[in-house]
């Protein structure tokens, strides 16, 4: 899959050191394009940026947290300097809640997952999207989950967050689409990255449990969910407004 239209733009990516983030920071930077990459982990991001040392585009790191502002601001000022203006972001670092029912959920850790997977979508969003309205133009792709269409796929926090950037993204870009603004959402289902590396633990039951049920019998690549964003962010896609694209082996079908 080849997209010509990436060369030279510039892409802001959250939770670009691991899982589905680093492998959409790598997709496009080999698509030719000069991407941004935020993440906490430094040695993640690193690593990211060893992925892409010979590929056309470029790549640069900004450890920071995607719930602090002042960290945030940073981040999009950095990739403002090294690349100019910012023309898609990709909302993606987020965290799971390991199951956690609304009893056994403390405040700490209803914030924590609130303020990463949701508070941080709006945070960063608000930062870029203005320059994104001045140059009439901005592709906003956040991701939800499967979680964020029924129960079952993750605890009390992790679900309601993933609800809210579904609602998120169709209102903003029901806000902002006469201004030149496309968001959308990614639902995946089960994608084998780090997040989920418990389910892989031991003998892995719980990993063969979920492609078991799973209709297409396999958990996904994150690579997958990279080809789906190259797509979705890309000019073939300008009709697709405020919706929320599955990747899930057929798992809400069933």
């Amino acid at each position: 899959m080849h997209f010509d239209e990436y060369q030279g733009k510039t892409i802001f990516v959250t939770g670009a050191a691991s899982g589905i983030g680093q492998a959409q920071a790598i997709s496009f930077v080999k698509q030719g394009a000069n991407v941004l990459g935020m993440d906490l982990d430094q040695m993640g991001l690193s690593q990211t940026a060893e992925h892409v040392k010979t590929a056309s585009g470029k790549f640069i790191a900004c450890t920071g947290d995607v719930t602090k502002e002042d960290q945030i601001s940073i981040a999009v000022k950095k990739a403002n300097e090294s690349f100019g203006t910012i023309q898609i972001l990709l909302n993606t670092a987020g965290i799971l809640d390991d199951y956690t029912p609304t009893l056994e959920t403390t405040e700490a850790l209803w914030d924590r997952v609130l303020g990463i997977n949701l508070k941080g979508t709006f945070l960063i969003t608000n930062q870029i999207l203005p320059q994104m309205i001045a140059q009439k133009q901005g592709v906003i792709i956040n991701m939800a989950s499967i979680a964020g269409m029924v129960a079952g796929g993750g605890g009390a926090a992790y679900t309601a967050s993933k609800h809210a950037i579904i609602g998120y993204t169709k209102q903003l870009d029901h806000d902002y689409i006469r201004k030149g603004i496309r968001a959308n959402a990614i639902a995946p289902g089960a994608i084998q990255t780090p997040m989920n590396a418990a389910d892989f633990a031991g003998d892995g039951t719980m990993a063969k449990w979920v492609a078991n049920e799973t209709p297409a019998g396999r958990w996904a690549k994150p690579e997958e969910v990279a080809s789906l964003t190259l797509f979705l962010a890309s000019e073939q896609a300008d009709y697709i407004h405020g919706t929320v694209m599955t990747i899930d082996g057929g798992w809400l079908e069933k």
